[in-house]
């Protein structure tokens, strides 16, 4: 039991570290984000976020509140439905970018999550979005140089290997901006 103490209280210490050293490292980001998000709602857009695995679960829950709560429209493609169809006629590496192709308008924001930055499906999305002229917001992890990265209009990137980390940070920084659209972190949901 010992061991498993002194792991979760590094586990702690490591993380809380990383996470100040991502705040500092992207405030004026997420402040930026939170004004080009503003900016694709006065234009009557909206926001579409993708990811896989665990970040699609991120894109689930972020689509959810920055709709519900920060008033802004926000589309997410998790529908199995969706994915296997594109993915069946596409092929994996392109169901996401076709999404984009059938569902983003010009005045969109198109938000990618991939905590390795590596991710065939979403570096697809986003040289599609960069073509296409769509604003575009990454987040990752990883690597520094990773493809996604060099991507986005607006990049997130955590200075970590660890996925769990990555993955944790970028949903608070997406969750913060929700709370820094509302101006508050307390309020009815």
């Amino acid at each position: 039991m010992k061991k498993e103490i002194l792991f979760l209280k590094k586990y702690q210490k490591d993380f809380q570290e990383l996470l100040k050293e991502s705040f500092d490292e992207n405030t004026d980001k997420l402040i930026k984000i939170k004004n080009t998000f503003l900016n694709c709602s006065k234009k009557g857009g909206k926001l579409i976020i993708i990811g896989n695995g665990g970040s699609s679960s991120i894109s689930s829950h972020f689509s959810v509140d920055i709709t519900k709560n920060a008033g802004l429209r926000c589309v997410n493609f998790n529908e199995p439905d969706l994915i296997t169809c594109f993915a069946n006629d596409y092929g994996y590496e392109k169901w996401a970018e076709k999404a984009i192709d059938f569902y983003a308008d010009k005045s969109d924001v198109v938000i990618l999550i991939s905590s390795s930055g590596c991710s065939k499906n979403i570096i697809n999305a986003g040289k599609f979005s960069k073509k296409r002229g769509i604003n575009t917001i990454t987040l990752t992890g990883n690597n520094k140089n990773n493809p996604l990265k060099k991507l986005g209009n607006i990049n997130l990137w955590v200075d970590s290997k660890a996925y769990n980390y990555v993955e944790n940070i970028h949903q608070i920084f997406l969750l913060s901006i929700v709370d820094l659209l509302i101006g508050k972190s307390v309020y009815s949901a």
